[in-house]
């Protein structure tokens, strides 16, 4: 596996191209690295468990030798009461099984051997995740699901693209995925998983989840969605196998109402339709503006466009703009760090201009900075537009850290190649962002630098807006967010896509305006 595979293990994407201990017991679901401590904390409880089944087992043994031992002694005893007990032996010890030796065995089965366990599961569990925590992971595989068109059986059989360890998802799993989705009022993947949970019951898997109770979610969410035939054909699915069912006796007096005023409201429509065909034809037809316009390409929107690229569509480059980009080996004017072993840096993308520069960060490194940052690990924040604050966003699904030479030295040593490499000065950027993207976790299309109505974006720094993006992730990536103007350059919005499959770690470096007067002089004109 390469340093770029291991450090990324997903993409970072332009719309106009190709382009983050457990301190905080919480939002486990946004980082991947964080949630590896859970996998431990799961072992450590299967073990508490298993001493305990072993205490238990080895108690029951005790009381079935017992029991074993009684009923035979019984047998016997009482195939001669007043013989048995003529000898002395016989009645002392049966004075003394009474008086002492079932007390003991009382003892024994009232001793409470799952103390142990129970008190570490008590002690683990302030550090379990929330009910946030898996209505965020539901959502993230919701999220994926749309994102790369997956269909539910795909994700259900746990055949998704490059994974290494493969898990099916039971009856309950697709089921509880539905729950969430219809808790959250969205009837359309409540139809999905409850259809998928469906078809796994009439397969024969074997579920403490009932057929009635997952069609009774399933036609709630089709009625919901407008498909009152369906809604009704499940209705009365339900109700052959329970006919007494309270709520879906109700559903199928109303489907049935419903669904004839809705084929009565139908048959009026088609018949106005039909006058209005014959009167449009007595006229002379004009071209309308709607046929006028159909020359004009229709742009796509934003959402879809991400979501295109991410899959691997959408923008393609021409053979001619190719051509134009070069790989060299880079000096940066003869800086002296860079004279014996220069960098390797390639043209990425034309508008806005992106170079990429390769073995730029080793792989020893790139293991300290996740090791540093790790303990360390914030839900990462964005800036709100209204506020000038940081805060937390649903569209970016990270946790974050930000390292110093504090840290280590070797943060130090990056920040200066940074700036020997791009020739900007690194006192007034911000520290060194490491990001750990968690389930389905992504960043959604956003610009690095404050727009012109966002002037309070970065005033508590007071260094100025972020004139440029230095990005790591195994390779690196550098593009500047301002023109030499320092108006913003909008072709610079990017986003990170949802995390398919992996574990994907970035850093980034934000270059501020202040210190970069001589460096990068004032442009007169614009977007010069």
């Amino acid at each position: 596996m390469s340093n770029m595979e291991r450090w990324c293990g997903g993409c970072v994407l332009v719309l106009s191209c190709l382009l983050q201990t457990f301190s905080a017991y919480s939002d486990f679901y946004t980082s991947i690295g964080q949630m590896t401590d859970l996998l431990y904390t799961e072992k450590d409880l299967v073990t508490s468990l298993k001493n305990y089944i072993m205490v238990e087992e080895m108690k029951l043994k005790q009381v079935k030798q017992w029991a074993e031992k009684m009923d035979t002694l019984s047998a016997t005893a009482t195939q001669d009461p007043e013989g048995f007990l003529g000898h002395p032996v016989n009645a002392f010890k049966l004075m003394k099984r009474l008086n002492t030796e079932w007390g003991n065995l009382e003892n024994l089965v009232l001793k409470d051997s799952a103390e142990g366990f129970i008190s570490n599961l008590t002690l683990q569990r302030q550090h379990f995740p929330t009910d946030e925590d898996q209505t965020g992971a539901a959502k993230a595989l919701l999220r994926l699901q749309d994102t790369y068109r997956l269909d539910t059986n795909t994700i259900s059989t746990g055949d998704l693209p490059g994974v290494t360890h493969k898990s099916l998802m039971t009856v309950e799993d697709c089921f509880e995925l539905g729950k969430i989705a219809y808790s959250e009022v969205d009837y359309y993947h409540t139809e999905l998983w409850m259809e998928q949970a469906l078809k796994q019951l009439e397969e024969g898997e074997e579920s403490t989840v009932d057929k009635v109770t997952v069609l009774d979610y399933l036609s709630y969410a089709i009625y919901q969605q407008g498909d009152l035939g369906r809604a009704l054909e499940l209705t009365k699915k339900l109700l052959r196998i329970d006919p007494d069912h309270q709520r879906a006796n109700g559903n199928l007096k109303y489907f049935e109402f419903q669904l004839i005023k809705q084929r009565k409201a139908q048959a009026d429509e088609a018949k106005k339709a039909q006058v209005e065909d014959k009167d449009k034809k007595r006229r002379k037809r004009q071209p309308s503006d709607a046929s006028k316009k159909k020359a004009f390409k229709e742009p796509v929107p934003e959402r879809k466009m991400y979501e295109m690229l991410c899959r691997g569509e959408g923008v393609k480059m021409t053979n001619r703009r190719q051509s134009r980009l070069f790989c060299r080996y880079y000096t940066n004017n003869g800086n002296p760090s860079y004279l014996l072993s220069p960098a390797k840096q390639e043209d990425e993308w034309d508008r806005p201009y992106i170079v990429r520069y390769h073995d730029i960060i080793s792989h020893s490194e790139i293991e300290k900075i996740k090791e540093l940052a790790l303990p360390k690990l914030k839900r990462a924040t964005v800036h709100d537009p209204l506020t000038g604050k940081l805060t937390t966003a649903l569209y970016r699904v990270s946790k974050s850290a930000w390292l110093t030479g504090y840290d280590h030295p070797m943060i130090d040593q990056i920040n200066q190649r940074i700036e020997d490499l791009t020739g900007l000065e690194m006192d007034t950027a911000e520290e060194l962002q490491v990001a750990n993207y968690g389930v389905g976790g992504q960043y959604e299309p956003h610009f690095d630098f404050g727009r012109k109505d966002e002037p309070d974006a970065f005033k508590e720094l007071g260094t100025g807006n972020r004139v440029a993006t230095w990005l790591f992730y195994g390779t690196a990536v550098f593009w500047y967010n301002l023109f030499p103007s320092g108006e913003g350059d909008y072709s610079t919005r990017h986003a990170a896509c949802p995390v398919l499959v992996g574990n994907k770690w970035v850093s980034n470096k934000w270059i501020h305006e202040r210190g970069q007067e001589f460096r990068r002089p004032c442009g007169l004109t614009e977007i010069a």
